[in-house]
């Protein structure tokens, strides 16, 4: 089957992005006021044969962000893990006390968003009962709501989609896409938060075992563009919908570079993006280093470069190290912007 994909390219950054756009010489990338692109590589797939050429041009479709986004900058989603298992911190904050304590710390380090979840979904995870994950989440997200902090839940289950919204999470994050079971499609149809749908081959028991793609990049791109419309179908207003390729979902070494290369492709999909990478185990492959809580310098470089390529959303552990990387990125991009 033939398929035409548009992948921005040629991307220049702030006052240079704001003078070509005025101009008419390129187009805000994602939305962003910061970001544009000058070129797309038009991409054309027909079976196994992929073929590709640069032209200037615009994307089909024109991303536009809701209010909860910014225009300027990405967003910075802190990660608290109410489980004993968790791949990057071995449970350390598995008690209410701790993870409440470790989101307020991340708060003040700059998140914009604490993503709070209760079941591990690491490579070879099993899955945890609907009632233990509430019993985990429910007084975090309730007491770190009270502070007046966005809370995102990240979670499958339709039920604890509910409860968690009702607790006070502002945002609903699933690394299955609606997938999970049926009744959370209609408990996001239901609702009027923003969600997040992850791209991931096969649940967290099995993913990893023997991932494959013909072409990663454009099979994942598929995969998110059915998602979107199946959600906008069921009743989700696509500017509710974020979408997230899913770095080390049912993706090898080599995957994960891809996806991570042409991340720009996701762009054409007419949503915000959120990329979230941080101390996975590719960053271990390419750093050497094996302990995932030690991968903080090359989770930071995966971030900075996905914000230069228009994420809206890093989905990170390390937030003062992404905070104040970004802060240097951001000023050498566009010096106008620092007041300094």
């Amino acid at each position: 089957m033939r398929k035409s994909y548009s992948r921005p390219a040629g991307l220049v950054y702030g006052s240079d992005a704001r003078q070509v756009i005025t101009e008419g010489r390129g187009a805000s990338l994602g939305g962003l006021s910061t970001i544009a692109y000058t070129l797309v590589e038009e991409i054309e797939r027909n079976g196994p044969e992929v073929s590709r050429r640069f032209t200037p041009g615009t994307l089909p479709r024109r991303t536009h962000l809701p209010a909860f986004l910014s225009a300027e900058r990405p967003l910075i989603m802190g990660i608290v893990n109410v489980t004993p298992d968790s791949f990057s911190d071995g449970g350390l904050n598995a008690e209410a006390e701790r993870a409440i304590a470790h989101g307020i710390q991340l708060a003040k380090e700059g998140a914009d968003i604490l993503d709070v979840g209760g079941e591990s979904t690491r490579p070879g995870s099993e899955g945890v009962p609907e009632a233990e994950e509430l019993r985990r989440i429910l007084p975090v997200i309730e007491a770190l709501a009270r502070q007046g902090l966005t809370v995102s839940v990240d979670t499958r289950k339709a039920n604890v989609m509910r409860a968690a919204l009702k607790a006070g999470a502002k945002i609903v994050n699933d690394v299955a896409a609606l997938t999970y079971e049926p009744a959370a499609m209609q408990a996001m149809a239901e609702a009027t938060c923003p969600v997040i749908l992850m791209h991931a081959q096969g649940d967290p028991k099995t993913m990893q075992l023997s991932p494959h793609y013909d072409d990663v990049a454009l099979d994942v791109f598929d995969w998110l563009e059915a998602r979107i419309e199946a959600c906008v179908a069921s009743g989700i207003a696509r500017q509710r919908i974020v979408a997230d390729p899913g770095i080390g979902f049912g993706k090898s070494f080599r995957h994960n570079v891809d996806v991570l290369r042409q991340f720009t492709l996701y762009h054409s999909l007419g949503v915000p993006l959120l990329m979230g990478l941080s101390r996975k185990g590719f960053i271990g492959a390419l750093t050497g280093e094996k302990q995932a809580g030690n991968r903080v310098n090359g989770s930071v470089g995966g971030a900075v470069w996905s914000a230069l390529n228009g994420a809206h959303i890093l989905r990170v552990h390390d937030v003062r190290a992404t905070v104040e990387a970004l802060a240097v990125a951001e000023a050498a991009a566009d010096p106008e912007q620092t007041g300094l």
